[in-house]
């Protein structure tokens, strides 16, 4: 799972993947607008950058750190001028 937290504390909920081949993804929504994201495999890496594109036309640069493959989170800077929360793995249940 993967929560994202927008503006006014909007929360924007989905599925994120990472496969060793094929690097990791993420959808979320709030209902209204999808995100996602996607960022290339990087198996030693526990931090990478990664363009973020909304159906509502925001566009940003999204970085995470993660703490194992399953888990992890950062913050996406949109192009607005926002940053945005994001968690993945179990503890995005609790938002």
């Amino acid at each position: 799972p993967v929560a994202v937290v927008g503006p006014s504390d909007t929360v924007f909920r989905g599925t994120a993947t990472a496969t060793f081949f094929e690097g990791g993804w993420f959808q979320a929504s709030n209902g209204k607008t999808s995100c996602s994201g996607r960022h290339a495999p990087s198996p030693e890496v526990k931090q990478v950058t990664f363009p973020v594109r909304c159906t509502n036309g925001l566009t940003g640069i999204g970085t995470a750190t993660f703490e194992n493959p399953r888990a992890g989170g950062g913050e996406i800077l949109m192009r607005d001028g926002t940053r945005w929360r994001f968690i993945v793995g179990q503890n995005a249940l609790l938002v």
